[in-house]
């Protein structure tokens, strides 16, 4: 792990606790936390996001939401339906190419980590908005730098969206609960 990471990752636990409270539905929030960092790192550097990371992270939902029913005696159903529509919406869109079967396997991570209807809608409107905004961010220098078709042809890696949209739908939770007047 690189000396930056750590403090990502404990600020990211952080906002997972405080956002999900000490509840089964915070694991899966927690090894999210824990692979955030080299997630991000990767994706950015190489394009991928590493089976060896985020499929673990699925066995750990799926384990979650078992314990979640258990305790809770409900069936948890906002985090599985979340898990299968992110992924079933992504591996549509990848058809057409630009989404890989990693940004899939992290939509399905992090459905999985979204206990609530709430974070569950937000987590993929925000990466799709933050992914639109940095899309266009490197079409426009593209373009004013006289490069408007190589910019068209460039390659995002949607992976650290997806995270960052996680990550405010979690500050979301913490800020609206505050204001609420919620310890």
């Amino acid at each position: 792990m690189l000396r930056w990471q750590i403090p990502v990752t404990l600020a990211l636990a952080c906002l997972a606790i405080a956002a999900l409270g000490l509840t089964p539905a915070a694991i899966p929030a927690l090894y999210l936390a824990a692979v955030t960092p080299e997630l991000v790192r990767v994706d950015l550097r190489e394009h991928r996001l590493p089976n060896r990371m985020v499929v673990p992270g699925l066995a750990v939902g799926v384990a979650a939401a078992a314990l979640s029913w258990v305790v809770s005696g409900e069936p948890p159903l906002v985090p599985l339906v979340a898990a299968l529509a992110t992924a079933a919406l992504l591996a549509i869109l990848g058809l057409g190419g630009g989404i890989g079967m990693g940004d899939v396997k992290l939509a399905a991570l992090i459905g999985l980590a979204s206990p609530t209807i709430a974070i569950a809608l937000t987590s993929p409107i925000a990466a799709f908005l933050l992914g639109g905004v940095a899309a266009s961010i490197v079409l426009l220098r593209g373009v004013l730098a006289g490069r408007g078709r190589e910019a068209r042809r460039a390659h995002l890696a949607f992976g650290p969206y997806l995270l960052a949209g996680y990550v405010v739908a979690l500050a979301l939770v913490v800020l609206s609960s505050r204001a609420a007047g919620i310890p």
